[in-house]
């Protein structure tokens, strides 16, 4: 049943000054709301898909270093953009990637934020020493609500509902074994006008889980997995390893994350272990706590941690380029994936998490 609920603002949910200030155990993100028909799931606080152009295009305007590019169009005719931060093409490249899935959108917020970080010099020395890539809404038709199924049941109230799919109900994280041409139009458009144009090192493909995963008797702030496909060469299997080092320890530095290993499969149609294969990329699956929408209960987030969670992808943006540009990735210990637990599904009965 979906439940009728006030506005909060947007400047409340993404008062990231505020977490500084807050002590980490008494609001540590895994312990966030889930949805129980008392928590408010308000959409209309996210950026809608022309909102994050305009963010964009003012970014652009601020910032010397910024480029950007429009990759291609979503089905519905949406302009797909890409962030750009190349200083010297010899340079290590990451990029980070948001909403294959449309009701995944707090990485994107993070990754705005992030994109206003660089302009703000907060993520200081990194842009002459790395490149950095950002598609901060791959499927903006899934954000926006404009498909073509109907979404009647998605829990979330606001001024659109948020689904997995794109308008042609097409998983896109299940694409990346495809020829490119026989892709849909949003990943066709990354594969020919990123994947295909740019040398890259290092990907986060970002996403969220549902809201009952935990490790250790305690609920989870995330996941991460690296890419597991036998064609994988070993070497980009090691430094996806090493970026998820990275991104593990900085969270888990700050005391109020709680990061699992998550349960992901082998096959080639998902991104993690598809872009690895196909381009020698490391890749990290970095996926978040709770969902902006969608028809299972346990799947949607209430907003009381959506601050955390979205300075967590801040967190793992920032400093996966700093160790790059350092170049302290390539001495991250990579052990502590031997000693990672396995996330569970804790307290109802299992639903199953794709990535």
């Amino acid at each position: 049943m979906k439940k009728k609920v006030l506005s909060v603002s947007l400047s409340g949910v993404l008062a990231f000054g505020a977490l500084t200030t807050v002590a980490p155990s008494a609001l540590a993100v895994g312990n966030g709301p889930n949805y129980n028909g008392n928590e408010s799931i308000q959409t209309s606080i996210l950026h809608t898909h022309e909102e994050l152009v305009d963010f964009l295009k003012t970014q652009d305007a601020k910032q010397e270093a910024l480029e950007l590019e429009v990759i291609g169009e979503s089905v519905k005719g949406r302009d797909i953009y890409l962030a750009k931060y190349i200083s010297n093409p010899e340079n290590p490249t990451i990029l980070f990637l948001t909403q294959q899935h449309g009701n995944e959108q707090l990485a994107t917020e993070g990754a705005l934020e992030f994109i206003k970080h660089l302009g703000a010099n907060k993520v200081k020395g990194v842009l002459e020493n790395v490149n950095i890539l950002v598609v901060p809404m791959l499927n903006p038709d899934g954000a926006m609500g404009d498909v073509n199924f109907s979404l009647e049941n998605y829990i979330a109230d606001g001024d659109r509902h948020l689904t997995r799919y794109n308008a042609n109900e097409v998983d896109l994280n299940r694409e990346h074994a495809k020829p490119i041409h026989e892709m849909q139009p949003e990943q066709r458009a990354f594969y020919e006008n990123v994947l295909e144009k740019y040398e890259i090192d290092y990907l986060i493909d970002l996403h969220h889980q549902g809201t009952r995963s935990a490790i250790d008797g305690e609920l989870v702030s995330g996941s991460m997995l690296y890419p597991l496909n036998e064609e994988v060469d070993p070497t980009v299997v090691e430094n996806s390893k090493k970026l998820g080092s990275v991104v593990y320890h900085a969270i888990e530095a700050k005391g109020w994350g709680k990061i699992g290993k998550y349960r992901g499969g082998t096959g080639n149609n998902i991104g993690r272990n598809g872009i690895a294969s196909r381009y020698g990329i490391a890749t990290l699956l970095f996926e978040m706590r709770g969902m902006s929408d969608h028809e299972y209960e346990s799947y949607v987030l209430g907003q009381k941690s959506n601050g955390y969670l979205i300075q967590q992808s801040v967190l793992a943006l920032e400093s996966s380029v700093k160790a790059i540009a350092d170049g302290s990735i390539n001495d991250a210990d990579i052990s502590f994936w031997d000693d990672l637990p396995f996330q569970y599904w804790m307290g109802e009965e299992e639903v199953e998490e794709d990535e």
